[in-house]
């Protein structure tokens, strides 16, 4: 009788055969799909053959026997998986091991029924971790009949068989052979099955869930930091609550379709009057202009992911400024950026473009964030001091002979101003509230523009950050903010003023007074 080890050598060798003399690229589709289910067959056997030899072995002894410091070891060096596809396996070795009595009989495995079928090829290692999981982890809530039960269901699921759970203390009913079960389907089976029996389920521990928590941000990778950790329940439902609100916030806003225009004065103002856009002339002329009556929406083709990451930063700008914030050195926890006196001259130079920065002229040097470590281009400085202070350092052969600062910060009265004008973010079909936004200098500061309420205007994190690319531009009109978008969304690029920008003569009656 030929011993196991030779009996593996022909399997091998006739696995060489069929992957010889390019065999499988002749074959038609209905003989890839046939070759396909016997190499899964053989697939799973493989697996089978590894779990078995591992858990008839000692579970201590034969790793060391092999020279390696555990199976996991062993597991990488003689099958050649990696760290993840060792643990599984020791994962279902444990599952399926049979014990040895004092009388030296191999009592039954954890999951008996589950093995046999493992054995006969009808689930692999990933199916029956799949299958196993959520039993596992109800398995000390749940009785021995219920722990048979749901082995021979998910067994009999494995081979094809339907089941139907009557009751708890009836059993299992099969029916014919059907199709093979994926993993997700087992899965799906045995978390009804948990379900099923174990109703209530394992009661919440706040002590588990307040010890897990944490948050770390992890090294700088391709320009981005990782963000890793577990949030506790309370604080993921206010995370979730506030970027809803962000990024749904058309409830404080204004009416759809958003933003509306009035005309401007100046050349473009008879075209649009032509076009029927005054304000003050109801809703039949209004319908002339498509920028007030087009519910057309803006182009954004950021991911779902993009905009959480972009409402997060206003949060993180919104809680920066608070006056409930913490200091940190004596000041507000307020984002610094590194730049290079010359390099911030010349990327200004070189954001002379549409939009007043970042524009194509190249990014004109580069910016340090000391907190990350990361590079950035000097159109980030750029933005991130558009709303903040410069302070200049003079340094001499490695000594600080001077310090100068640039006072840029809009105050809080001005802000009041500007939200109070503006309502919003300044860029059409954005229904970011104005009090969530930057105030952005339409004027750069670097060029002489004034900190002041004619000067500033508020936009969302993301308009302030792409200003330069976008194709938006912004100017003022005698403290009027005015825009004009790139010529996808209107052919014509005229500049046009946001009908909330525009200041409506309001008539206040006093209320009588109560003696």
């Amino acid at each position: 009788m030929n011993s196991t080890a030779e009996l593996l050598d022909r399997v091998i060798a006739d696995l060489d055969t069929v992957l010889s003399d390019d065999a499988l690229a002749g074959l038609s589709d209905a003989d890839r799909v046939t070759v396909l289910q016997g190499a899964g067959a053989v697939f799973r056997r493989a697996e089978a053959v590894i779990v078995e030899t591992i858990a008839t072995g000692d579970a201590a002894d034969f790793p060391h026997s092999a020279g390696c410091r555990g199976l996991n070891e062993l597991l990488q060096r003689t099958v050649s998986v990696d760290v993840r596809g060792a643990s599984r396996v020791d994962r279902v070795v444990d599952l399926v091991r049979r014990p040895v009595s004092l009388a030296g009989e191999r009592m039954p495995a954890r999951w008996s029924e589950m093995r046999l079928a493992l054995l006969d090829g009808v689930v692999g290692v990933a199916g029956f971790l799949a299958a196993t999981g959520p039993i596992e982890k109800v398995w000390d809530r749940l009785t021995v009949d219920q722990r048979l039960a749901a082995d021979v269901a998910l067994a009999g699921c494995a081979r094809g068989h339907g089941v139907v759970v009557d009751a708890v203390d009836e059993g299992l009913e099969a029916d014919e052979p059907g199709p093979a079960p994926t993993p997700q389907d087992l899965k799906a089976l045995a978390e009804d099955l948990a379900s099923m029996f174990d109703p209530d389920g394992e009661e919440p521990k706040d002590e588990d869930s307040r010890r897990r928590r944490g948050i770390t941000i992890g090294r700088l990778t391709h320009g981005v930091h990782a963000i890793r950790g577990y949030l506790t329940p309370e604080v993921a439902a206010q995370l979730q609550l506030i970027l809803d609100a962000i990024l749904n916030p058309k409830s404080d806003g204004p009416p759809m379709p958003g933003v509306h225009f009035a005309p401007s004065e100046g050349a473009d103002a008879d075209a649009d009057a032509d076009a029927g856009a005054d304000t003050d002339a109801g809703p039949d002329v209004e319908d002339g202009d498509p920028f007030n009556s087009d519910p057309r929406c803006v182009l954004d083709d950021r991911s779902a992911s993009q905009k959480r990451h972009d409402a997060l930063a206003m949060v993180f700008a919104i809680a920066a400024r608070h006056n409930d914030m913490p200091t940190l050195g004596g000041s507000a926890p307020v984002l610094v950026v590194n730049v290079d006196a010359k390099d911030l001259v010349g990327g200004m130079g070189g954001m002379g473009g549409k939009g007043g920065m970042g524009g194509a002229g190249g990014n004109g040097g580069w910016a340090t964030i000391p907190g990350s470590g990361a590079h950035v281009p000097v159109s980030v400085a750029a933005q991130v001091a558009c709303a903040g202070t410069i302070q200049r350092v003079l340094v001499d052969a490695g000594r600080i002979i001077g310090i100068t600062t640039t006072d840029r910060v809009f105050t809080v009265h001005q802000r009041r101003a500007i939200i109070a004008r503006d309502k919003e973010c300044l860029i059409p079909g954005c229904h970011v509230p104005a009090s969530w936004c930057e105030i952005h200098h339409v004027v750069e500061h670097a060029r002489g523009g004034p900190t002041h309420t004619d000067n500033g205007v508020p936009l969302c994190w993301w308009h302030h950050r792409s200003l330069g690319t976008s194709g938006w531009e912004i100017r003022m009109d005698d403290g009027v903010p005015q825009v004009r978008g790139p010529r996808w969304w209107d052919p014509d690029e005229r500049w046009r003023t946001p009908r909330l920008s525009v200041l409506r003569n309001v008539h206040v009656r006093a209320a009588p007074m109560r003696v």
